[in-house]
């Protein structure tokens, strides 16, 4: 007995309507790319370890899916290394490429190696998979695509301004209700100089990005493991359960940080981001949340994440800046900033929430049936005037009972049948007939083709 397909978990397939739905999330991401300059690059599926390994921090680096090589993936290695069972030691043995954890390290790599052939700021944009050897569960996929737009070459917080820009009139197309939050590392850096942890940041922001995943208890007993004292975690809680609006939390931490050189700049740069904001029209609210920090090494200035109001489900957005990513590829000075979209997660909140316009899954508009080769004959050439001129239209291939291609139909979803028969053939006439409504109308192939360009 043949075994059962099956995929891996943490996979999907997508049928045409769901493809259909996932197309337009892209589009509509697509188009507020190019309004705002980004040009789009790929790289890709596979990179060198040594590209990926370190970027993402200890962390990351577990979930990296590592590619085996090919031929004699043994050579070399002692029977010793092998009986040791050393997992990461033999890992980095067997394997020397990975697939990509994320869009923003193959493009600073992509920054470093076409260094020559780009005009800085450079803006790009790029919509592919990524791999991350994560527990799958409801809003988290092994396998999910990425949307990402980056600016390299520019200091400016006014491309902090524009992502926000950005992130509201993605989500303002789509019908979703988010809140943008918004940190910056240099604040969560300055905290940590205050609470006498200044060497232990990365610890911190790993263990309060995970606050509304596990809990402050969870989280305080995560700090106590990494080493942070008791008097540092007791100083850290109403710093980061911090309440009231923007101006009023960066009022606190201009008191806090007084002392933290590095934090007030923070302040500084948060601040003029959100003060610029006040003067666009932002239809989703920007919140500065303290508990932010997205736990990867490489954000340097501003933090963003995008949280959908109506659903329960994780991040649907995030970025921030990070001044020197290039840096470890051997390109000095090249700051960035990035946001990326989670297209799987978006297409979660959108089917749950039913925003998707009507036309989104609308396919074949016209299905010819099919009596024969004369009638054939007649339609070909009137089919192929209806596709020139833009209308989705296909002929039945087979010769086949009316009742079957008429479930054919139904089933698609085609919102009308065009019939030629024996009289209509003789009379150079096509029936149209309305699926939804059942009217029926004799039309010339002209009438009908100016009917359809008018729906």
């Amino acid at each position: 007995m043949a075994t059962k397909p099956g995929i891996p978990k943490g996979t999907r397939d997508f049928s045409p309507i769901e493809m259909a739905k996932r197309n337009y999330i892209f589009s509509t991401i697509k188009e507020v790319f190019h309004r705002f300059g980004f040009e789009q690059i790929e790289t890709p599926s596979m990179e060198n370890l040594s590209t990926l390994m370190g970027k993402y921090g200890e962390e990351g680096d577990k979930l990296l899916f590592k590619i085996q090589n090919s031929g004699d993936y043994f050579s070399g290695i002692t029977d010793e290394e092998l009986l040791s069972r050393n997992a990461p030691k033999l890992a980095s043995k067997f394997c020397e490429k990975g697939l990509r954890y994320d869009l923003t390290v193959p493009f600073a790599r992509y920054v470093v190696m076409h260094r020559d052939e780009l005009t800085f700021p450079f803006r790009r944009y790029q919509i592919q998979p990524v791999w991350r050897a994560d527990r799958p569960q409801k809003g988290r996929y092994r396998e999910f695509y990425q949307c990402d737009a980056d600016v390299v070459g520019s200091d400016s917080l006014l491309n902090e301004v524009e992502l926000v820009q950005m992130i509201d009139a993605v989500y303002t197309q789509f019908g979703i209700r988010v809140s943008i939050k918004l940190n910056n590392r240099k604040i969560l850096s300055g905290i940590a100089e205050i609470i006498g942890e200044a060497d232990k940041i990365v610890d911190i922001t790993v263990a309060i990005d995970k606050l509304d995943k596990i809990g402050i208890d969870n989280v305080n007993a995560e700090l106590l493991a990494k080493g942070i004292s008791l008097e540092g975690i007791a100083h850290l809680q109403p710093i980061i359960q911090l309440a009231g609006t923007n101006d009023e939390k960066l009022a606190v931490l201009k008191e806090v940080l007084a002392g933290s050189e590095v934090g007030l700049k923070g302040i500084e740069e948060t601040d003029f981001i959100l003060q610029t904001l006040k003067g666009l029209e932002i239809q989703s609210e920007v919140e500065l949340d303290l508990t932010l920090a997205r736990g990867l090494n490489y954000y340097t200035g501003a933090i963003l994440e995008v949280k959908a109001l109506d659903v329960q489900i994780g991040s649907i957005s995030g970025g921030g800046r990070y001044d020197n990513l290039t840096g470890v590829f051997g390109m000095q000075g090249v700051s960035g900033v990035g946001i990326s979209f989670g297209a799987d997660r978006i297409y979660d909140v959108l089917n749950q929430l039913e925003l998707y316009p009507a036309h989104t899954t609308q396919t074949t508009e016209l299905l010819f049936v099919n009596f024969g080769e004369k009638e054939v004959a007649f339609v070909l050439p009137v089919l192929q005037e209806l596709r020139n001129a833009g209308v989705r239209a296909e002929l039945y291939p087979d010769t086949a009972k009316m009742k079957k291609q008429m479930t054919y139909a139904n089933n698609k979803g085609i919102a009308y049948v065009a019939i030629v028969g024996e009289d209509e053939l003789a009379q150079g006439m096509i029936l149209l007939k309305n699926m939804e409504t059942g009217e029926q109308q004799s039309l010339t192939p002209e009438a009908l083709l100016k009917q359809l360009r008018n729906k």
